[in-house]
């Protein structure tokens, strides 16, 4: 009608259309007028005002309202249809209906399976045969069928999960035309391109030759696609496809194994885009549970993406046990395994404390896979938890350095010599060793060897019978450089060199990321597998699971589904539909579309054909729509017409009560009250405020009275004498409990070892060793040098000494060493050869220098921490030497109070304090010739 899809059951009834004019005339039909009478005394009457009035005639727009209804009701009895059926062309001759079913038409398959009915009932109107031809099943013999037996395998019909090859199909509609002769042709086209699209135009354009063709193509929403999900590293990406400008925004969903939601992502096209992006901003363990990606609203197989153990971004914790490098963070091991592991893994560093504490910390976080790069001791409750969490499926790689070469625990896949292996040095005849070729059935086989590599420095495994089956990697000598092995369902390695510069050039190697890449593969948690682990896995088999059907639905897998290689990666065919394969607690994902594919608009415009669209497919009846709108203008008449009476005159006039005055005393209450805010803890204010004022020196309060009274006058008389001869004017000294206390705030902390004391708690020795790794020193004072029975090892026999290897278990202690003569300590402010206190007889042990044949003096001038040493371990009672009494004469005797001693053993303590306030300043002035000698160069 007109142009519109829009025709009439009975249109003969529009004819009382002509009646409206009628109507209307009868509307505007006034009564007689009446009489006019004049009476004088009504003359009073004009000058009252009038409160309502009556209109002489019907109002023109009210008119007009009620011929529209009247108008509707005419329209209705008509029995409009919008969108009427169109069949093909009336002809006489069989029908042949084309059906693309793949996934492209599973979004809109109920349209076109009515459109497909009503094209069968009117052929079977005309007594015509029919035959159904999907063109996803190209070996289908097509037949002639009536149009009863047509609607049965119509029903029969679904779409398929995959993309479909519409050219195999050409074969098979040519022997039919050319059996048939005079055919008629639809085709229910999904106006999609997977692929080839225009071969299967041109086809069969080729193929019909003269016949009539009508192409149903347009009228619906066009499908859309998700193809290359990642999960990189700050969140998931996937690609969301189109075919046109129809769709322009949507939201993507993602769920888990169990089908419960974990999050949405919108995504938006650009006005001429045909695809975007949706990125899921989660943290990687929710990311990880992901297991399907889908279009909201959108019901078809390749508007989902499922994802398996290779999209599993793995997240890494890193604790190192080197002393904390903010002035040179490039040359951290951090620095060299976080550049390896970011692209791909979720690489999480330990926060500025203590490894138990980052151990912990990625313990209770439930992280797969840890690296431990330079620890030494770990806690004995600590590596009972590490052992529990290898056995159920935890992943421990550790790194050496000279922590790990002096440490003793069973966390390591081999038995380590102590000291380590020095290659290159002025003291050995030895080489640094180049990489041997990795072996082929090895976890790095095909890692390319690089040549330029060298190793300096390592620590070597004792031989049994069982280093060759560990051994990863070794040197061209046939010593080991990465060993490993399977505890339960967990995994230990270690490389034997650092992860840092300091032993080998392998850190800044691309074979340095391929090794640890392959180390993660072993677990199966990431997308991009290596070469070796996938040539493993190439000959295994697995059978299909469950499987999506064409409108992206689990089922159980069809009989047609058949076994795929356990490295299966491209897109679904009809022999291995989409879904999940193998085992159900580690399946394989197989999507419709492969990450490089793309869909484009279909294009039919070369084609001699009729074209339609599937909204012709889809009648509405008007007719209740018409009388429903007609009673709501009758109402709406009956309505205006009270008002205009005078009926609803009374009820406007009446005036509403004023307004009652209450919401000033409610507002007034709710603004008395007001809540107080909770107040900061007085006492740690007033502790932090104290420290930060000036500097000051810190004890550990140990509880015993006695002692703790000693070492604050002891502390107290070190201040006065630094106050004395140096520019310091430190304040009072602080006690402090390290389990409760902020460590940061002091330089230098004192304790003194109190033998039999109960081991403090772990949460404070945890707290020691963080504050010593990052830049503090702790003096640990066993105050029992005359106790030592005589003998080489007499002084590590003493109660006083037993009591801090207890405390010293549970703490990452570098190697450690007597003062040597040239150490700086030595020299800070004052010359001294030893540091005498109370006691001269013992000796005083600090952090280990480089020796100078080793590469760390060559490579790595600066030390961590400034040069200073975090750990300084006496037994002459220093702080018994220093103390003082309120009237400034010394509190303890000396032993054996040779002449001096107690001057020496404050400028011992001068020293000390200097040295952890200095640092490397004071270094670079003992090496003053050798830094002027190298300007010279």
């Amino acid at each position: 009608m007109m142009g519109l899809p829009l025709a009439f059951t009975e249109p003969l009834l529009l004819i009382g259309l002509v009646s409206l004019p009628v109507l209307w005339w009868l509307l505007r039909v006034m009564p007689p007028r009446p009489r006019r009478i004049e009476f004088p005394p009504t003359r009073l009457l004009f000058d009252i005002a009038q409160r309502e009035e009556t209109p002489s005639r019907t109002p023109w727009w009210l008119t007009a309202l009620r011929l529209l209804a009247a108008a509707l009701v005419i329209f209705a009895a008509a029995g409009p249809i919008w969108n009427p059926q169109v069949g093909a062309t009336g002809s006489k001759a069989p029908l042949m209906i084309m059906f693309d079913d793949g996934w492209s038409a599973a979004s809109n398959w109920d349209i076109r399976i009515r459109a497909a009915d009503e094209l069968i009932a009117n052929a079977e109107n005309d007594r015509r045969a029919i035959a159904l031809v999907p063109l996803s099943e190209p070996n289908r013999d097509i037949t002639l069928m009536p149009a009863g037996a047509a609607r049965v395998a119509l029903r029969q019909l679904a779409p398929k999960p995959y993309s479909i090859e519409r050219v195999d199909t050409l074969a098979a509609i040519d022997r039919f035309l050319k059996a048939t002769g005079d055919c008629e042709i639809a085709w229910l086209s999904d106006s999609v391109d997977t692929g080839r699209g225009e071969d299967f135009v041109q086809g069969l354009a080729k193929t019909i030759g003269d016949r009539s063709l009508t192409v149903f193509e347009g009228g619906t929403s066009s499908p859309l696609a998700l193809v290359a999900a990642e999960n990189a590293a700050a969140k998931m990406t996937v690609k969301v496809l189109r075919t046109d400008s129809g769709i322009t925004a949507g939201t993507v969903r993602a769920l888990d194994q169990k089908a419960s939601p974990i999050g949405e992502a919108r995504y938006s096209f650009g006005p001429q885009d045909k695809e975007t992006e949706a990125a899921f901003d989660l943290p990687v363990e929710l990311r990880n549970d992901i297991t399907r990606l889908e279009i909201s609203g959108e019901r078809s197989a390749g508007a989902v993406q499922l994802l398996d153990k290779r999209w599993r971004r793995r997240a890494i914790g890193i604790v190192s046990g080197a002393t904390s490098e903010t002035a040179q963070p490039l040359l951290a091991p951090t620095f060299y395994l976080t550049r390896a592991l970011a692209p791909f893994a979720d690489v999480r560093l330990a926060d500025k404390g203590s490894p138990q504490q980052g151990i912990t910390q990625f313990l209770d976080q439930k992280l797969p896979m840890i690296i431990l790069a330079d620890v030494g001791t770990v806690a004995p409750e600590l590596r009972e938890r590490l052992n529990a969490w290898i056995d159920q499926g935890g992943v421990l790689v550790r790194f050496a350095g000279p922590r790990l070469a002096q440490a003793e625990d069973d966390l390591v896949p081999v038995k380590l010599r102590k000291g380590g292996r020095t290659l290159g040095g002025s003291l050995t005849w030895e080489k640094p060793q180049h990489l041997a070729t990795f072996a082929a059935d090895g976890p790095f086989a095909g890692v390319v060897v690089p040549k330029d590599v060298t190793v300096s420095r390592q620590v070597l495994a004792e031989p049994d019978a069982v280093l060759a089956t560990k051994s990863w990697a070794s040197l061209e000598d046939g010593t080991p450089l990465v060993t490993g092995e399977h505890r339960a369902k967990g995994l230990v390695s270690l490389f034997h060199v650092s992860a840092d510069m300091r032993w080998s050039d392998l850190p800044m190697s691309g074979t340095f990321v391929e090794m640890l890449r392959r180390i993660v593969d072993m677990s199966g948690y990431t997308a991009k597998p290596g070469a070796g682990v996938a040539s493993e896995a190439s000959t295994e088999t697995v059978a299909p699971l469950h499987i999506l059907d064409g409108f992206g639905a689990f089922g159980p897998p069809p009989a047609t589904a058949k076994p795929l290689p356990a490295d299966y990666r491209d897109r679904a065919t009809p022999d291995h539909p989409p879904g999940f394969y193998g085992p159900a607690e580690g399946p394989l994902a197989v999507n419709t579309l492969a990450a490089a594919d793309r869909i484009a608009a279909l294009n039919t415009a070369s084609l001699r054909a009729r074209h339609a669209t599937y909204t012709n497919a889809e009648p509405r009846d008007l007719r209740g729509w018409l009388l429903s709108t007609a009673l709501a203008l009758f109402l709406i008449d009956a309505i205006i017409v009270a008002v205009l009476g005078g009926g609803l005159a009374a009820l406007l006039r009446r005036r509403a009560a004023p307004a009652m005055i209450v919401l000033g005393l409610l507002l007034a209450g709710l603004l008395s009250w007001s809540p107080t805010p909770a107040r900061a803890d007085s006492a740690a204010d007033e502790f932090a405020m104290k420290s930060v004022s000036q500097t000051r020196l810190a004890y550990v309060v140990t509880g015993n009275a006695d002692v703790d009274s000693i070492v604050k006058a002891g502390l107290s008389g070190l201040t006065l004498f630094l106050a004395q001869r140096t520019a310091l004017e430190a304040g009072d000294p602080v006690g402090i409990n390290p389990a409760r206390d902020e460590l940061a705030f002091f330089p230098l902390i004192y304790w003194p070892i109190v033998p039999g004391a109960p081991k403090p708690p772990q949460d404070a020795i945890n707290k020691i060793d963080a504050y010593m790794k990052q830049g503090g020193t702790v003096v640990f004072d066993t105050r029992d040098a005359v106790e030592a029975p005589p003998g080489d090892n007499g002084a590590s026999q003493t109660p006083g000494m037993r009591t801090l290897r207890e405390i010293l278990s549970s703490l990452d202690v570098p190697e450690l060493e007597p003062v040597p003569r040239e150490h700086v300590l030595t020299k800070t402010f004052y010359l001294l050869r030893d540091f005498p206190g109370r006691f001269n007889s013992g000796q005083t042990w600090v952090e280990t220098l480089p020796r100078e044949d080793d590469d760390d003096s060559a490579q790595r001038p600066a030390r961590g921490g400034d040069g200073v040493s975090p750990i300084i371990i006496t037994s002459n009672d220093l702080a018994g030497a220093w103390a003082i009494r309120p009237d400034g004469q010394p509190m303890l005797p000396l032993s054996p109070g040779e002449p001096r001693q107690r001057e020496f053993a404050y400028r011992a303590g001068v020293n000390i304090v200097m040295y952890t306030l200095t640092g490397n300043y004071k270094a670079d002035q003992v090496h003053a010739p050798a830094l002027i000698e190298r300007l010279g160069q």
